[in-house]
C-alpha cells in the first residue's frame, strides 16, 4: 500500500505528473481554432457605419 504524501511535499516532477492526469482533453479538437458563439444582440461600441475623417 502506498503511503500518503501531501501535495506540497511532493517533488516538482511528481506534482507535474498529478496535474497532467487531472487535466481534461479536448477529444481531438484544437482549442486554438475554436470560435466563440457570437450573440447577434450584443452591444457593440464601434459604429456600424463609421464616418470618414479625411
Amino acid at each position: 500500500m502506498k503511503k500518503f504524501v501531501s501535495y506540497e511535499k511532493l517533488s516538482k516532477k511528481e506534482q507535474r505528473k498529478i496535474n497532467s492526469e487531472k487535466r481534461g482533453t479536448w477529444n481531438g479538437l484544437n482549442p486554438v481554432t475554436r470560435i466563440a458563439d457570437t450573440n447577434g444582440k450584443k452591444y457593440r461600441r464601434k459604429p456600424k457605419y463609421p464616418e470618414n475623417y479625411d
